[in-house]
């Protein structure tokens, strides 16, 4: 998770720094279970004022989150603003108008072996949730799950990255501020707060990040059948075709990978496919586009994050200085270890077999391959493990159709990079690898929530053909019933 250890911990319950070990992390659940036994958390006037303070705290603090993000990744305001901070305030907009419908009971039909009855289905929440977020955005990926958990009536301990320190620390301030701190926590903390809390026994555990960390997560959460949703990334490819506007393309695409925290963003472009024939005229593009964004020295660019550490700074620059790929640099590769800053690049025909092709980028850096026929891309996606996202810029139907069709991905974006994130009707979650589950909108309460089915009878008909003696004439009678025929019911009566 992260090889910095801070000194203490800070939950939002307390002012006084203590370890917070095992026992503490026991205690802390211990409470929580207690407050959300009580039934607070279930109420519509409960989640309503909670998500209402989540509301007010963003807007009264904008400036000091947009200061926060500066701070741990060097993030340019805008895209704090459009990525973050609006995308979360979205989020809280949508839970607040939907929560009464998300939380009324859906009405089901029956069948006629149970007749007479009703039958419906409730959304209960889960209990008490930890959600485990990400560095890159810390603090959309902190309160966006932690939006429906609340949404879904749970009690939530939040446990957000220390790689970005500055966020968390004004998490754990502002939720200890405006939130219900019986029911809602904030975990600050490093790798031995983080094992702590997974060593207790949740109703759900919602991750954020990459595999290996997931697999851990995922271990623990095995000991106690505690279900997870598992948010991790994948090496996302896009597919460009030759008959494009391919302007607004490479606009496009620079905005999914360098306009997206320097390409530190789980949904970021990992690498392109393109044919033989007209990688030239991309790269060309892309030089062209890049040069306009951030200038003749991108390093000294105020639009572009910079790298989040010097362990993330030394494993991207061992992938460009892989013997495979140094040769491949068409532009860019400059470095500034002593501000971590990497320059957008780009390598153009990189082996298949490289270090870079061979594990997610996370950062600045885009690979070409070139394919001789574009619908060989498919083949190549297909020979990795799922991404969480792919895309394809093309204005052949045909081929818009093959995409859908034969790519697993988490999700598909035709003619665009990034932007499914932003839809709040589509389910944003990975396959396979790239993750389990999904959330955001009513995707996020129905993850917190357990959907349990009720049946509602009365007394009268009850029915002797479901009790013994057992007959054959009961035999046929239930055998119709269960097929749920009008037609065959009548023909068991009456023995034909």
């Amino acid at each position: 998770m992260s090889s910095s250890t801070p000194d203490s911990d800070k939950t939002t319950t307390s002012s006084k720094k203590s370890a917070f070990d095992a026992l503490a992390a026991s205690r802390l659940v211990t409470e929580l279970r207690g407050n959300f036994a009580s039934g607070k958390t279930r109420s519509y006037e409960w989640r309503l004022l909670q998500l209402n303070a989540i509301a007010k705290l963003v807007v009264d603090h904008e400036q000091e989150i947009v200061d926060a993000l500066r701070n741990d990744l060097g993030k340019p305001p805008l895209e704090t603003v459009a990525y973050e901070i609006a995308m979360l305030k979205n989020s809280c907009r949508i839970a607040l108008k939907e929560l009464k419908h998300w939380m009324t009971p859906e009405k089901v039909k029956t069948s006629i072996a149970t007749f007479p009855s009703s039958a419906e289905i409730v959304s209960e929440p889960l209990g008490v949730v930890l959600v485990i977020s990400a560095w890159n955005y810390p603090f959309l990926l902190s309160l966006d799950p932690v939006i429906g958990a609340i949404a879904a009536g749970n009690a939530v301990v939040l446990k957000p990255s220390e790689i970005a320190p500055a966020t968390s620390s004004l998490l754990a301030k502002l939720l200890g501020d405006y939130l219900d701190n019986s029911c809602i926590k904030v975990v600050e903390g490093a790798v031995d707060e983080t094992s702590a809390l997974l060593q207790q026994k949740w109703d759900k555990i919602f991750y954020t990040g990459n595999g290996r960390v997931a697999r851990i997560v995922m271990a623990a959460a095995s000991k106690h059948l505690t279900p997870v949703v598992l948010e991790l990334g994948g090496k996302s490819p896009v597919v460009v075709d030759s008959n494009i506007n391919l302007k607004v393309a490479t606009r496009r695409i620079i905005a999914g990978k360098w306009g997206s925290n320097n390409g530190q963003a789980c949904i970021s472009p990992d690498y392109i496919i393109t044919t033989k024939d007209y990688a030239p005229k991309l790269v060309d593009a892309l030089k062209t586009e890049l040069e306009k964004f951030y200038g003749k020295n991108p390093l000294e660019s105020k639009d572009l994050s910079r790298i989040v550490n010097s362990n993330h700074f030394n494993r991207l620059t061992k992938l460009l200085d892989d013997d495979k790929v140094s040769g491949k640099i068409v532009y860019g590769g400059e470095k500034d270890e002593s501000k971590l800053k990497i320059s957008p690049t780009v390598l153009l025909d990189v082996p298949r077999d490289s270090l870079i092709m061979n594990e997610e980028i996370f950062g600045p850096l885009l690979p070409i391959l070139t394919v001789d026929k574009i619908e060989e891309s498919f083949d190549v996606i297909n020979s990795g493990s799922k991404p969480l996202a792919a895309y394809i810029f093309t204005n052949t139907k045909k081929l818009k159709e093959q995409f859908v069709m034969t790519i697993s991905a988490g999700g598909l974006v035709v003619n665009d990079t990034t932007l499914h994130l932003a839809v709040h009707t589509l389910p944003f979650g990975g396959v396979g690898e790239s993750g389990v589950g999904a959330y955001h909108g009513k995707f996020t309460f129905e993850a917190f929530s357990h959907k349990k089915a009720v049946l509602y009878r009365r007394f009268i008909g009850d029915a002797p053909v479901r009790y013994p003696p057992y007959t054959n004439t009961k035999m046929r009678l239930l055998k119709a019933l269960i097929g749920g025929g009008i037609l065959g019911i009548i023909r068991a009566l009456f023995g034909w």
